[in-house]
This record gives structure tokens, C-alpha cells and sequence, in this order.
């Protein structure tokens, strides 16, 4: 993998064509764009973290423009300089969204209608659904 050094640019990104193999546009403190033989360009930080060297993703081109990139990586080194794995809190983060999904309303409703249903009529069955249905 070839790694190119500059200092990035909007322009810079944008024109970036993809090669025969994966290369990757330095910005500055470890945040990189990686451009793909496929063509997508992505967002990394490569940091060091309790001596182990980590790699975290920090969204895909144009999803993340150039400037949110920045802001990230920023957050992201304010939470190393704090001693927090960017990494591990990531993942926390996710499986806190992940637990509050599976606790919805939604969820916790339709099991207990899959449990209630057994022994009633068709016509019950779809005036609960209706009720129990979002807008």
C-alpha cells in the first residue's frame, strides 16, 4: 500500500483516483483517506493506544466530507488524551443504541402478541396490530 503525504484538501480528495492497489492520502496525525482498487474512499485514524498500534474507521467519502473527517479525528485524540480507547468507545456507544432498540415499545409489543394471539380471531388479531402499528 503506498502512502501519499500532503496535506489534504477538498479538491485533493475529490480527484483522487483509485489504482491497482490500495493507497492512502495522509492529512496529519495519523487521520488518512484509504482509496481502494474499487474505487471507495475511506476515512481512518491509525493511533496507539496502551502500546498497540489501532486502526479506526471514521466513515466513508463523500458520506463524511473532508471537515467532519477533521472533527472526528479531533474527538477522537481528545478521548485518547483523556485514556479511552476510541475504539472500545465506539463499540460501547453501539451496543447502548443496539440494547435501547431491543427494549422499544415496538419490540416489547409485538412479543407479547406473539404470545397472545394463540387463541383469537382473525378479526381481533388485525384491529391489534392496527393499534399497536406506528404512524
Amino acid at each position: 500500500m503506498r502512502i501519499e503525504t500532503m496535506k489534504l484538501t477538498d479538491v485533493n480528495v475529490k480527484k483522487a483516483k483509485p489504482g491497482d492497489k490500495a493507497r492512502k492520502l495522509s492529512d496529519s496525525g495519523g487521520l488518512f483517506i484509504q482509496i481502494e482498487p474499487t474505487g471507495g474512499k475511506l476515512w481512518r485514524y491509525k493511533y496507539r493506544f496502551e502500546g498497540k498500534q489501532k486502526l479506526l474507521a471514521l466513515g466513508k467519502y463523500p458520506d463524511v466530507p473532508l471537515q467532519e473527517a477533521r472533527k472526528r479525528h479531533q474527538e477522537t485524540r481528545e478521548l485518547l488524551a483523556q485514556g479511552i480507547d476510541p475504539a472500545a468507545a465506539k463499540r460501547a456507544q453501539k451496543a447502548a443504541g443496539d440494547e435501547r432498540q431491543a427494549n422499544s415499545f415496538e419490540v416489547i409489543a409485538r412479543e407479547w402478541f406473539e404470545t397472545w394471539k394463540t387463541n383469537m380471531a382473525a378479526g381481533t388479531i388485525k384491529r391489534v396490530l392496527r393499534s399497536l402499528s406506528v404512524c
